[in-house]
């Protein structure tokens, strides 16, 4: 992340701005979570993850935590994760477009 040049830098906040408009919309959630790793051998590549937090999300799926959905078989379906990302591209937001707030 420290290498990225100010411009893109800007274009990934732009970026994350607007999976976290599209995920709320599309899943309902609370707020978003929005995490980078770069541990794993072979991950040398900027990899962030945008995570929804769900309303009823119980507390022991909160914060980091919530990666324990992938380690108890809680993952989505390959089915199910094609159609969120369908949905999250017909929400994408355009560039001048506000995020609704609730209600």
């Amino acid at each position: 992340l420290d290498e990225l040049t100010a411009d893109e830098a800007t274009a990934l906040g732009s970026l994350l701005r607007k999976a976290s408009i599209a995920l709320k919309a599309v899943t309902g959630c609370e707020k978003t979570y929005v995490m980078l790793f770069a541990e794993a051998e072979g991950f040398a590549h900027l990899h962030v993850h945008v995570v929804p937090r769900m309303p009823d999300q119980p507390a022991d799926r909160r914060g980091p935590d919530v990666f324990g959905y992938l380690k108890d078989g809680r993952a989505l379906s390959q089915a199910r994760r094609d159609e969120v990302a369908h949905a999250l591209l017909a929400a994408w937001p355009a560039d001048d477009v506000e995020p609704r707030g609730p209600g």
